[in-house]
């Protein structure tokens, strides 16, 4: 049962399967073992990352396609959501049409850059896709009437989906059950069944051509596969993937703006977790965005306790500041790089026992 549930790409170790398992049952049941707004937002962050990594794992990891125009579709689907609850007003409808408003265009998009660019060869496709993010972000940015300019857009949901909601007027098991946690849940099964739909991908026929044009796609071509077209759709299915990711990151803030989904920072921070998680592995994903995301959101507290244990040593106080947080954070993505090449699923699949 569960071999299909996972298309059959079981995790191979019983330390990486274990590791996977907390995950899993850490974000499934968040709101009741970490009550509070930061840990649910953390959790929340962790699994969108989860799907936006997993999508363009997707592109990089079983296609090699190195793109930086990810983010365009991420910011996509995250506008659809914001404009249409904005000119349509709070309700489902407006939900639906936000969402199938930006896959459409991500469909688009991303069908009309894979048509004229992706015969293009290595950098040279890279850049011409960061040119377009590049030019999109700065769209975004200037067409203040419907994308609210460089202070975005805030919007409400339905009623439903709204803090003040009640579901019962008491906590069940330490959480409230009130419209973040109903939100929350719609995320996390969103997510869920968005991540096994793509693992349900890449171990189709469909993704074992795409492995094959990542290890070398002029012998693939030679048998008969029409290398440019499956490039094609793998560029189509990661900018859908993506542009869903963007509509759960505009569902759970209630905003978006430029720097919120179209910043070339997340660009990079995708890279990083694509890395750090290990290529060419979905699982990677998952590791990968849970070990970063709780790293940037509580590297700098646990900083703050370590300076102030030390403080009586005036060198090892300075050197653990909060203020110097992003400096131990590229620190422990070298590390990660050096005792996990292949990244750590990559590592921990070498563990078998």
């Amino acid at each position: 049962m569960m071999t299909r549930f996972l298309s059959h790409d079981l995790p191979r170790s019983r330390v990486l399967a274990a590791v996977l398992t907390v995950i899993v049952l850490g974000l499934a049941f968040a709101p009741f073992l970490f009550p509070g707004a930061k840990p649910l937002n953390v959790a929340a962050k962790i699994l969108i990352f989860i799907v936006l990594v997993a999508s363009y794992d997707l592109l990089l990891g079983y296609t090699g396609i190195v793109s930086f125009a990810h983010t365009m579709f991420f910011g996509i689907g995250a506008y659809g959501i914001a404009i249409a609850s904005t000119r349509l007003g709070p309700g489902w409808g407006s939900l639906a049409a936000g969402a199938l408003g930006a896959i459409a265009l991500s469909l688009v998009l991303s069908l009309v850059i894979g048509l004229f660019s992706l015969r293009v060869r290595a950098i040279f496709y890279a850049m011409i896709t960061l040119a377009v993010a590049s030019a999109f972000q700065t769209l975004a940015s200037q067409l203040s009437e419907i994308t609210g300019g460089e202070d975005g857009l805030n919007f409400k949901l339905p009623d439903m989906l709204a803090p003040s909601f009640q579901l019962a007027e008491e906590p069940f098991l330490g959480a409230w059950l009130d419209g973040r946690f109903i939100t929350y849940y719609i995320v996390f099964f969103a997510a869920l069944l968005l991540f096994l739909a793509m693992l349900r991908i890449v171990n189709s026929p469909f993704g074992r051509v795409l492995q094959a044009i990542r290890e070398n796609d002029f012998r693939a071509e030679a048998i008969g596969y029409r290398t440019v077209v499956y490039r094609t759709w793998s560029n189509v299915l990661g900018a859908v993937f993506a542009t869903l990711a963007g509509c759960l990151l505009a569902i759970w803030l209630r905003y978006n703006g430029p720097d919120t989904s179209l910043s070339f920072e997340i660009m990079i921070d995708i890279l990083l977790i694509v890395v750090i998680g290990g290529m060419g592995t979905m699982y990677g994903a998952i590791v990968g965005a849970t070990v970063f995301v709780l790293a940037q959101s509580y590297l700098q507290d646990l900083m703050a306790l370590g300076a102030s244990a030390t403080e009586g040593v005036p060198l090892l106080s300075a050197l653990l500041s909060p203020d110097r947080w992003l400096l131990w954070l590229g620190v422990l993505f070298i590390l990660s790089v050096y005792f996990f090449p292949t990244g750590i699923v990559g590592k921990l699949r070498t563990w078998r026992s």
